[in-house]
């Protein structure tokens, strides 16, 4: 797709977080399958139940703009899934899987802080207050799943994952 207007860029950017969504439905249960850590893994569960209800949001609003819901694969998300499962792979004690995998769930929710609030900017700039709103909830939803691992992690599993 060529972008030739500021709302076609509005368009990319929610076709770029459908992917990111996408991606993340596809991995966050083998995440929270690798979790150790009960809390842990039920607050991965539970993000993946918000994934898609996000998902679903965002096939809805490019419905309701005609545009193409698969057009673009986010290679930035690729990349920090790929960086995630390679960490997880050298991590062989459990109290250091899930702080390496609390780390990586945390530059993964960040990438999509950044990426939701960009959304919302451009979808204020076009006067489109339903997808702002929208935009807004989820950046909102984002937030509260990288707060609590960080949580867990201030809490318990840094501190187990030091003494291991």
């Amino acid at each position: 797709m060529q972008i030739s207007s500021f709302r076609d860029m509005y368009i990319a950017e929610l076709q770029e977080l459908l992917s990111v969504e996408s991606q993340l439905v596809r991995s966050l249960p083998g995440l929270a399958e690798i979790a150790a850590h009960p809390e842990l893994k039920d607050a991965l569960r539970q993000h993946f139940t918000e994934t898609r209800a996000q998902k679903a949001r965002l096939e809805a609003m490019l419905r309701q703009h005609g545009a193409d819901p698969k057009a673009h694969a986010d290679q930035a998300m690729q990349a920090l899934l790929a960086e995630t499962v390679k960490m997880l792979k050298i991590l062989d004690i459990d109290e250091m899987r899930d702080a390496g995998l609390i780390a990586s769930a945390q530059k993964l929710e960040h990438y999509e802080i950044a990426a939701y609030g960009t959304a919302a900017a451009l979808a204020g700039q076009l006067d489109l207050r339903d997808d702002q709103r929208i935009l807004h909830q989820t950046l909102d939803e984002e937030r509260a799943a990288d707060a609590k691992p960080t949580e867990i992690a201030k809490r318990q599993i840094n501190a187990r994952a030091v003494a291991a």
